[in-house]
């Protein structure tokens, strides 16, 4: 075969066969095939999309271009959850041990944060001495000692997606659709699971800003997951405003401490619970997602999801003493200012902007290699119907590092002011969802 054959089938919209897309990842993975012509056919895969069978096959060859790890000694069932990304959202680290203290057996491979989302692994390492670059050998003797491991993804799991993800980024491919299920699914299936559910962000925070986009991804990756005879559950969730009161890493990780000993804010512990909830049904522990949720807001109430989080952040190289005095052990700010927003109602919170405000402080990175100040970010103590006072105290706190006079603190500091929508607090209050949850796809 010849690339310019299967790009120019592609690109007349025409479908590839098994044998042709396999032979293509091969060469995408090997380097065989030079960098202009996979720009070409992800060009071709942008305006005419893939089949549902040149989908799954697509999706299995990334899978199989690197290491699958086989997780079938472990007599657990092992469930996985996957998000879009959104801003504060910090759901993984409290859920993962939740869902193992109810008996799912939860092998995560997470990513680092890009953009105005933060990234799992990031939070993870503002606990000192947690590291998330574990052998696949250790990783899979903790999810079957502790029920569960956080770890980033390694050069030999779906090498083929490195690449074309950083082909896609340069070539104004990233939003096509197929592609992004794909890359998603490929390192998804390589961790040895049996189901998987999908927390797909939809809104303004969101990279999916309409439910019917949410939805055509969802129902791709469920076909994926689907045809590799996987379980898959897609939870579409508002992203309209940030999750929770903390944007950052260290900050995130105090409020996910909160959710483990059963506090924390309403709409992170209905997301922990409803995600929760979900996996226990894959994992064949509960018969549905009432018991589901139920289950996990037991642990959380009684303390031994967080004694599972104790155990693997000390299993993972972390200092522990984390779970029960988070501020004496996570790094601290060098500076702390001050925000206070205008009195009167809040209708709308852009958390985008917010999350591009802690990016610009130090929480998050605009290129892969940007270093991570684990200690800055915002907590925001504004959200939305609520009323900001004449006499009430900032309702915005920015941490940092950066230095006295720094432009990029008054940067951040004007795209907080602007975040927030706020009328007179006498005119109608606006109909506000009381939920984040915006629809589940079993």
């Amino acid at each position: 075969m010849l690339p310019v054959q299967l790009i120019r089938k592609k690109r007349d919209g025409q479908a590839l066969d098994e044998a042709e897309i396999r032979f293509f990842i091969a060469g995408l993975t090997d380097g065989s095939i030079p960098d202009y012509q996979v720009s070409a056919m992800t060009m071709a895969i942008f305006f005419n999309g893939l089949g549902d069978a040149e989908l799954a096959t697509w999706a299995d060859a990334m899978t199989r271009s690197g290491d699958v790890i086989d997780l079938s000694a472990i007599k657990r069932a092992k469930v996985d959850k996957h998000s879009t990304g959104g801003v504060g959202d910090k759901i993984s680290i409290p859920l993962a041990p939740a869902v193992a203290a109810c008996g799912v057996a939860v092998p995560m491979v997470s990513g680092r944060g890009l953009g105005h989302t933060g990234g799992t692994l990031d939070k993870l390492e503002s606990i000192p001495g947690f590291r998330v670059d574990l052998p696949v050998e250790r990783f899979a003797q903790l999810v079957d000692q502790l029920g569960v491991c956080l770890i980033g993804q390694t050069s030999r799991i779906a090498p083929a997606d490195k690449r074309l993800y950083a082909l896609r980024d340069v070539t104004a491919t990233v939003e096509s659709l197929p592609l992004i299920a794909s890359s998603i699914m490929s390192k998804k299936l390589a961790e040895g699971i049996d189901g998987l559910v999908i927390d797909c962000k939809v809104g303004r925070g969101a990279f999916m800003k309409t439910i019917e986009n949410a939805r055509a991804l969802c129902a791709l990756m469920r076909t994926i997951g689907e045809r590799a005879g996987k379980k898959i559950t897609c939870v579409l969730t508002d992203m309209e405003a940030p999750i929770g009161r903390t944007i950052g890493n260290a900050l995130e990780i105090r409020e996910s401490i909160e959710v483990l000993k059963g506090g924390g804010p309403v709409d992170t512990r209905e997301l922990v619970g409803v995600l929760g909830g979900e996996m226990l049904v894959l994992g064949g522990v509960a018969k549905d997602a009432v018991e589901g949720r139920a289950k996990i807001e037991k642990v959380l109430a009684d303390g031994s999801a967080l004694e599972v989080f104790r155990k693997l952040v000390e299993a993972q190289g972390g200092d522990p003493r984390v779970c029960d005095a988070p501020g004496a052990v996570l790094p601290k700010p060098t500076y702390r200012e001050e925000l206070a927003l205008p009195p009167g109602r809040i209708t709308a919170i852009d958390s985008e902007a917010l999350g591009i405000a802690a990016l610009i402080l130090g929480a998050g990175r605009r290129t892969k290699e940007d270093a991570i100040d684990p200690a800055a970010g915002l907590v925001v103590d504004a959200y939305l119907g609520e009323v900001v006072e004449h006499d009430a105290p900032p309702q915005i706190i920015l941490q940092h590092g950066l230095a006295p006079g720094d432009g990029r603190v008054a940067e951040a500091r004007a795209m907080i002011a602007k975040a927030f929508v706020i009328v007179p607090a006498d005119a109608p209050a606006p109909v506000l969802r009381t939920s984040r949850v915006l629809e589940i796809i079993r």
